[in-house]
């Protein structure tokens, strides 16, 4: 039987996590449409189908709803499925219950055990280890290694006021960029506020580039060495078996080399550009418990998931709350 999907989208980075779920979709003989809110139209790509109004979404009837983000509207018909925007488990507001969703498709036992944790303390959902389909295309494209002898460094800083590393690093990183023959790639998150991200717009030179792309992924296999803060692009980084550096991060750990002060900055990039990585083992046994799925068909297990609920039914599981305020919420802003 062939199902029907509706991938609901709020923020552009949506698309490289949902677009492997729609292949494989496809690749099944399922209908797939997109259904954004705040996102530009200008990001589907030719083929890809969109719906605009509720009464478009009420026709088409998806069998599921495939979501991101942390909130849905609550009247689209169909399963409510959370697939999660990011590994920021260290991130306030990872594993609270909204009660909009039917099924939490979870990376690995670091999500896993706290989320089983939360169903049966709530009974109105279930949880499956499916892993993530943002990182398939990490596993199915193999990395092509350059022969070159530049260093490369990507900054992926955080968007939020409170744990963001921009304000405190712009200055040393435009002195390293003076300094070094060492290359940056900086990618800011799109939530990011201009009065961060000014002071690192404001370098200027031919080793310090600003990425403009959507996708994160292929910057992750560019680079060597990763600087961030309490960005979930971390592990998405160890997955490839490659160091990150974080500055104040929120959990630290020794899967990541963590550092409170701005001076001691090329110190640390130095030593892992360098090769010598103290991380190593820890990075890899927590990128392990993160996302232990190396396949590329985390999608594939989301979408068998989803069907198992369909063909089973809710079974034992209790209703929804009722969200009327998010109802109204959403009621408000589709209309």
């Amino acid at each position: 039987m062939a199902h029907r999907y509706l991938l609901f989208a709020e923020l552009p980075y949506a698309f490289e996590i949902m677009r492997p779920l729609q292949d494989a979709a496809r690749a099944r003989g399922d209908d797939v449409c997109w259904f954004l809110n705040g996102p530009s139209p200008s990001f589907l790509r030719a083929g890809e189908r969109q719906l605009r109004l509720i009464q478009e979404v009420e026709q088409f009837d998806p069998h599921a709803v495939l979501v991101p983000g942390n909130e849905v509207p609550p009247f689209f018909p169909g399963l409510k499925v959370q697939v999660f925007h990011g590994f920021g488990i260290e991130k306030k507001g990872h594993f609270r219950i909204r009660g909009m969703f039917d099924l939490f498709c979870t990376f690995g036992p670091l999500t896993t055990k706290p989320f089983r944790e939360l169903a049966s303390q709530h009974g109105w959902f279930r949880v499956v280890e499916t892993g993530w389909p943002k990182v398939d295309p990490l596993f199915r494209e193999p990395t092509v290694e350059e022969k070159n002898d530049d260093r490369h460094i990507l900054y992926a800083p955080t968007f939020s006021p409170s744990l963001t590393s921009a304000p405190a690093l712009a200055g040393t990183i435009a002195d390293i960029v003076a300094r070094r023959d060492w290359r940056w790639t900086l990618k800011f998150h799109p939530k990011m506020a201009d009065e961060f991200a000014a002071p690192l717009r404001a370098i200027q030179s031919d080793k310090f580039h600003i990425s403009t792309d959507s996708s994160l992924l292929p910057l992750l296999k560019e680079a060597d060495v990763m600087l961030t803060d309490t960005s979930s692009a971390a592990a998405e980084f160890m997955l490839l078996h490659k160091p990150v550096i974080a500055f104040r991060n929120r959990a630290p750990g020794p899967h990541l080399l963590n550092l409170n002060e701005p001076g001691q900055l090329e110190a640390a990039l130095e030593t892992l550009l360098e090769g010598d990585d103290p991380t190593r083992e820890a990075r890899e046994h927590y990128a392990q418990a993160m996302h232990p799925y190396h396949d590329g068909r985390s999608s594939e297990r989301i979408l068998d998931a989803v069907e198992d609920m369909l063909r089973n039914g809710y079974g034992e599981l209790k209703r929804k709350p009722l969200s009327p305020l998010r109802r109204l919420k959403y009621r408000r802003a589709l209309r």
